[in-house]
């Protein structure tokens, strides 16, 4: 069988034990270290499959071989007619072993007789020749004997030394024969047609690694073994043959957007203003897209990279336009000219969007530090989606802008210009009982619904996770009630041998490391799969008794990683989906504490510069992480617990082992992009006289409708892509949606005006040593809005 080594579509971290045991192979073994994947054959009323049905799909395989890429196609009925055959042969050696002994036997019985006879004419002989006066002739005769019988003893021990040579030989015989019986039953759990012969395993081999497989060769086998159905039978692919780059754009995507637009068109109550910034938008996705496209052909990418870059362009894009159009056109209705209301609305809103953009910017950017490249370079795609969507915000959108003129405004918009007025008479602070009320709730809210994170599984998708009508999910099931659940992804493990082993204790190695392996628990079947040339290395099948995300695959990889030396000098790696799931999970547990703290004392350096307070970062960045695990509770509990699945059409299983990373870096970034639109208006209103609750009251209004708009067009956005026909930009989509509904609207628009509140005056306070050499960071441009009206 060939190896099935999955690098999982890109998820794979140089440097672990999985990664070391990849490389092993690719510089002993370099034919087995391509990619590969299963076609499932099965009858449709699950009868055994006919030998009609059976020679059309061995005719399929013969001509498989001839697909691009494609280095081999195991027929399922040759190889388990090879295993039978196997079996009889050991049979049959048996027997001819038995025979090859007893003949043995017999011959050593003769010669012992043979021997018998000589020792009793040399006794015979001996007695002769003491006899007295023995006549000339008579003992001429006796030494003639003697003669003959000493010529006869040679002749006895070298019949002897034949014999034990082949006693010797036919003893390394049945050893030989004993210990490939052995494999043989250690192998007995592997199959590839199940025990009622109603389905069948079509193992395909890759001549290239799974990174450099081209999608057109996987499809090619698809097309290949779809071309020519076989009547009564379905056929399937596994997720390493059927599993493609989804859409960039589908129609969950589409239709969030589509909400997106009706939440514009609802808050600017223009068709032109809403279009605007979906317009704009989408341009800045399309130059982002096409760059890490472009950049894939370099640089080997995660399939779900882009769709990152996508996700965060679209919402960031949509909400920054709409906070430079959105302030335009509130200048306008106060009388500005629109020309200079353009200009002050990019010195002002403009000028927070590069500081909100910066941050989301840092906080991806600093994945890199994670040291796992995919990562990293996902991190890198956000980042520059989102530095892309900051410019085209601060030109693209003025420049539209100047063309439109009072056009941005709708005609009732349009008849009350001049009649708003800039400075906000109406606000009044809370009232004390109820901003504790507010604490309190939403304290006990996000940390009730962060309960369920206390009981995360991370792990990688498998068939079992795609969607229910996909040819990767039927292939999933079809293998697992066919063949076990460990069939769906079975262990790949290396064995270091000593040097100078000839044939027979390569062969007894291998029978130690197949019986330990086999020995622990959970293990259903070992096969050895084959031995380097300078037979150094060896690889075997493991097939465990549950599927590559349950605990006890994982218990058992770790296992077998902590088990000494075999035999005190073979050492066992271990790779495959369970393997790889653990060390990424491990890597990124072992660096989280590194990037928390890049990114969340990054970010604190600049909102104490932007806000010019210490408490105000320390409360923001306090809301953040109860909104984070309350995202991570509600993840858990709707993919791992199954809670609302059927309703969201997802399956359930471990969470995917990088989304936690990914949603510290992105919910980070916004949650301070809408902290940095709520905070600076509070205090500037504190600095220019308010009081300090009166000033969270002010800051509060002037700020609420747009981030109002502004996360219910992210959520929108988000919520598009949890649709996707993709299970990791499902989990990823749902992840951020969840995040910023609740930072939004529950954390930065309830909790921190309600803190804010109960700190009063204390919340801007700064050290006067700190406060003297800090330089003014004015984000919204207030002194520039000074200057121009009131």
């Amino acid at each position: 069988m060939p190896v099935q080594q999955k690098c999982w579509a890109g998820f794979f971290v140089p440097g672990t034990a999985s990664g070391a045991v990849i490389d092993a192979l690719e510089k002993q073994l370099p034919e087995f270290a391509g990619a590969s994947g299963t076609v499932v054959f099965e009858t449709t009323d699950g009868s055994a499959l006919s030998s009609e049905q059976r020679e059309q799909i061995s005719a399929l395989v013969a001509g498989g071989g001839d697909l691009p890429d494609v280095a081999d196609v195991i027929d399922p009925f040759e190889a388990e007619q090879q295993r039978a055959d196997r079996v009889q042969q050991i049979a049959d050696g048996r027997s001819q072993l038995g025979a090859g002994r007893a003949q043995l036997d017999a011959g050593q019985a003769q010669l012992d007789a043979a021997r018998a006879q000589l020792a009793a004419a040399q006794t015979q002989l001996d007695q002769a020749l003491k006899q007295p006066n023995l006549p000339a002739e008579q003992l001429s005769a006796l030494e003639t004997q003697q003669a003959q019988l000493g010529a006869g003893v040679p002749q006895l021990d070298d019949q002897q030394a034949t014999l034990d040579a082949s006693r010797a030989e036919l003893q390394l015989q049945t050893e030989k024969l004993e210990r490939g019986a052995v494999l043989l039953d250690l192998s007995e759990g592997i199959r590839v047609v199940s025990a009622d012969g109603a389905a069948a395993l079509v193992n395909v081999a890759f001549s290239e690694p799974r990174l450099k497989l081209e999608e057109t060769s996987k499809q090619a086998v698809i097309d290949y073994f779809d071309s020519e159905p076989i009547d009564g039978t379905r056929v399937s692919f596994s997720s390493d043959i059927a599993q493609s780059v989804p859409q960039l754009i589908g129609v969950g995507e589409i239709v969030g957007v589509e909400f997106a637009g009706i939440i514009l068109l609802v808050m600017l109550g223009s068709v032109v203003a809403a279009a605007l910034p979906l317009v704009t938008a989408l341009v800045g996705v399309a130059i982002a897209s096409l760059g890490a496209l472009a950049f894939s052909g370099v640089v080997p990418m995660a399939s779900v990279t882009p769709f990152l870059g996508v996700m965060l362009g679209l919402a960031v894009g949509i909400d920054y336009s709409l906070f430079v159009i959105n302030r335009h056109r509130k200048q306008l209705l106060q009388g500005a000219e629109p020309r200079e209301s353009i200009g002050l609305a990019n010195g002002t809103a403009g000028n927070a969007v590069v500081f909100a953009g910066t941050t989301v910017i840092v906080a991806l950017l600093a994945l890199n530090v994670n040291g796992v490249p995919f990562l990293g370079l996902m991190g890198t795609v956000g980042a520059v989606a989102v530095a892309v969507a900051v410019i085209i915000a601060i030109s693209l959108t003025p420049a539209i802008l100047g063309l439109l003129g009072e056009r941005v405004l709708g005609r009732r918009a349009r008849a009350r210009i001049g009649e708003e007025h800039h400075e906000d008479i109406r606000a009044k602070p809370m009232r004390t009982w109820r901003a504790v009320v507010t604490v309190l709730a939403t304290c006990a809210v996000l940390l009730i619904v962060a309960i369920p994170s206390l009981s995360m599984r991370v792990g990688l998708p498998d068939g079992s996770a795609e969607p229910v009508d996909s040819a990767s999910y039927r292939a999933f099931m079809a293998t697992e009630e066919s063949f076990g659940a460990g069939a769906t992804g079975p262990l790949l493990v290396t064995a270091t041998l000593p040097e100078g082993l000839d044939d027979a204790r390569e062969l007894e190695a291998q029978v130690t490391v197949a019986r330990t392996l086999a020995e622990q628990n959970d293990v259903v079947g070992v096969a050895p799969i084959v031995v380097s040339k300078d037979k150094r290395l060896a690889a075997f099948q493991v097939v465990p008794a549950a599927g590559p995300n349950s605990v006890s695959t994982e218990q058992l990889v770790r296992d077998i990683r902590s088990m000494p030396p075999v035999d005190g000098d073979i050492t066992l790696g271990v790779a495959g989906q369970a393997a790889i799931n653990i060390d990424i999970s491990e890597n990124l547990a072992d660096v989280l504490p590194t990037y928390l703290a890049v990114v969340v004392g990054l970010s604190l350096l600049i909102m104490i510069l932007v806000f010019r307070s210490i408490l105000v970062p320390v409360i923001a960045t306090g809301g953040f992480i109860l909104s984070l695990f309350a995202t991570y509770g509600a993840t858990v509990a709707v993919f791992q617990w199954g809670w609302f699945s059927d309703v969201l059409g997802v399956h359930t299983g471990p969470i995917l082992s990088f989304l936690p990373v990914i949603l510290v870096g992105v919910l980070f970034g916004l949650a301070m992009d809408y902290q940095l639109f709520l905070a600076p208006g509070m205090r500037e209103a504190y600095v220019h006289g308010a009081s300090a609750r009166l000033a969270v009251a002010r800051g509060f209004r002037a700020g609420r409708s747009v981030v109002t708009a502004a996360g219910l067009i992210m959520d929108s956005v988000f919520g598009g892509f949890v649709f996707s026909e993709s299970t990791m930009i499902r989990s990823i989509g749902f992840g951020l949606e969840l995040g910023v509904l609740i930072d939004a609207f529950l954390v930065r628009m309830l909790l921190m005006p309600a803190l804010m509140h109960l700190l009063g005056r204390s919340a801007w306070w700064l050290p006067r040593w700190l406060d003297r050499i800090m330089p003014n960071v004015d984000v919204e441009g207030a002194a520039l809005e000074r200057r121009h009206h009131g």
